[in-house]
């Protein structure tokens, strides 16, 4: 029955919440039966290159949400250093999107702080993306929390084909980790965006405390959005947080999750994000096998990231570019 089932989605079948829940134990399936079908159907639907984004921290802290695992938040007391949007540099923007093209980055974004931008700080925002709308060839995201209908036309016109917005985890789950905001909350910016005419990305962050059905239950809730991008992230506890002691789960807990998103959406870019070297450290590029095809290089948000160089010489070892 399990050689069935693998053979089945090995040809495009979408398994089912409880054939799901079953594949996530480890007495269902074995991982690396599991990892190998990901890996035949991100090859089949993504090929065998494994794509990169980046972003630019436009503006950092004061953020009024109260997320479990935010830095930012104005309810933790965490280390960060604030970056006030009137404070940054287009010309350093524009240099560095530059660069990142010249590294193989395909995608850039601005991503802010905070649960909406001032008009002032929009119009700043909106001027950085004409300028690299116009200078250089780099394809643009915007990440800059909720939206109206009129803030995502304006950020179409000046060139953002993406916006990213996470769900963060599961909607049964989404109460225990913000409560000044809601999940529908975040589905109405993604409707906004969408109907504005940009892509989606949209994905959360694992190993916050969910359950293995609560993380199968986010992958259906992405699949049923049809978003275009699912970032992975996966918690890096920071001290000052809700979450600053919560236990990571174990590498094969986090590819099966992986293996999983895979198979539940197998046409999608799946995107290692946030997390992922603490998490996994050297046992990293094993997700690309459970089936990711996409990552975030260089900086996050709060949390260093890979030297380009470094990252472009362990994918080519990894033989994903």
């Amino acid at each position: 029955m399990k050689k069935q089932i693998l053979d089945q989605i090995a040809e495009g079948y979408i398994p089912t919440m409880d054939e799901a829940l079953m594949m996530m134990e480890s007495d269902g399936i074995a991982l690396k039966e599991l990892i190998h079908v990901a890996n035949v159907i991100t090859k089949k639907h993504c090929g065998n290159r494994v794509k990169m984004c980046a972003i630019y921290a436009a503006k950092v802290g004061t953020c009024s949400g109260d997320c479990a695992f935010c830095a930012q938040s104005v309810y933790h007391n965490c280390d960060v250093h604030i970056v006030k949007i009137g404070n940054i540099c287009s010309d350093e923007i524009v240099a560095h999107a530059v660069k990142l093209q010249k590294y193989g980055v395909e995608r850039f974004s601005l991503v802010t702080s905070g649960e909406r931008l001032s008009d002032l700080e929009f119009a700043h925002i909106l001027q950085i993306y004409q300028r690299l709308h116009n200078e250089t060839g780099i394809a643009l995201c915007a990440s800059l929390g909720s939206l109206d209908k009129q803030r995502a036309q304006d950020l179409v016109q000046c060139g953002v084909t993406r916006y990213h917005h996470n769900i963060e985890t599961a909607p049964s789950f989404f109460p225990q980790i913000c409560s000044t905001h809601s999940y529908a909350d975040k589905l109405e910016t993604i409707r906004i965006a969408r109907a504005a005419g940009m892509e989606i990305c949209s994905g959360g962050i694992i190993s916050m405390g969910e359950t293995p059905q609560q993380r199968i239950e986010m992958a259906y809730a992405l699949q049923e959005l049809n978003v275009d991008c699912v970032p992975i992230n996966i918690l890096n506890p920071i001290a000052g947080t809700r979450l600053e002691h919560h236990p990571l789960l174990s590498i094969d807990q986090i590819l099966r999750t992986i293996a999983m998103f895979r198979i539940i959406m197998p046409d999608k870019t799946l995107c290692f994000a946030g997390g992922r070297q603490n998490a996994m450290g050297k046992d990293e590029y094993k997700g690309y096998k459970a089936g990711i095809n996409a990552l975030i290089a260089g900086d996050f948000l709060t949390t260093k990231g890979k030297d380009l160089k470094e990252e472009l010489s362990n994918l080519t070892a990894f033989g994903c570019i």
